[in-house]
């Protein structure tokens, strides 16, 4: 069943914990207040309770997502593939051992790019066969990943975004997020919309619109509503708010969590 609602957001004003740190910083005052931005509720989907998301795709009409492994499960807690999305039965086409815990994905030129979160390596994937066809390597956490379709853009849980070269997936760039309020820490799964890197920030209800010219927190989607108005998606296994994914063509946004029951269709203004 198709509906909307509209739900005007508010950034939260009251300092955080290590959820949401905002470390001191001098030089903030000609850094513009985020702005409160709203969104449109279309329709909801169902989602698979086991999946812990950690990456969230559409890609040429197809939604993708890859998961993490809190369960250490064996060889199929990490995976990777398409997701039927009116149903929300999952296609796994790649599996990680339990030792390495699935991060983000992001598709670019045919590929598909993998994160695992500590063992500081990645994975890459034909995406018309889902056959491994490289690896590389980094020297920090890696969670979430998408890309502008020139550079790969990553995050490690800090303040920091990263751009890398996909052929050689040297950094070329790098970012520290912040506001008026100080740097933004725990920056999670990112999706590139409209030409604004958006990211959800861990442990929170909370998406951050972010410019990657200056690295300034342009704007915050807050999903504190709609949990208020799914009690489902704060009752277990229901975790934390994590997966945004684009669909430029259609213009709609998808949003859901770790072991969400629930996949959100939104509209932007």
């Amino acid at each position: 069943m198709t509906f909307s609602r509209i739900f005007p957001l508010v950034v939260l004003l009251a300092a955080c914990t290590n959820n949401d740190a905002s470390e001191p910083d001098n030089g903030l005052v000609n850094i513009p207040a985020p702005a409160p931005l709203s969104y449109t509720l279309i329709r909801t989907y169902p989602h698979d309770t086991a999946s812990f998301t950690q990456g969230l795709v559409f890609h040429n009409g197809v939604l993708y997502e890859s998961t993490g492994n809190p369960d250490n499960i064996a060889n199929n807690g990490s995976w990777l593939g398409p997701v039927n999305i009116e149903n929300g039965m999952r296609i796994p086409k790649a599996t990680l051992p339990a030792a390495e815990f699935g991060e983000g994905m992001t598709i670019l030129n045919g590929k598909v790019y993998q994160l695992t979160w500590q063992n500081k390596k990645g994975y890459v994937y034909d995406l018309a066969t889902f056959k491994k066809t490289g690896e590389f390597t980094y020297n920090h956490d890696g969670w979430g990943i998408t890309n502008d379709g020139i550079h790969l853009i990553v995050s490690d849980g800090s303040s920091n975004i990263y751009f890398w070269d996909p052929a050689t997936f040297k950094e070329v760039k790098r970012l520290s997020i912040r506001d008026n309020r100080g740097l933004k820490n725990n920056l999670n799964e990112l999706e590139f919309i409209r030409g604004s890197l958006y990211a959800n920030v861990w442990q929170t209800s909370q998406v951050y619109r972010i410019d990657t010219a200056s690295g300034y927190v342009t704007g915050v989607l807050d999903l504190s509503d709609l949990l208020r108005a799914y009690p489902e998606l704060q009752r277990p296994p229901a975790d934390v708010p994590n997966g945004i994914a684009w669909d430029s063509s259609g213009q709609r946004l998808f949003l859901t969590g770790k072991k969400w029951p629930l996949l959100f269709e939104v509209q932007l203004p």
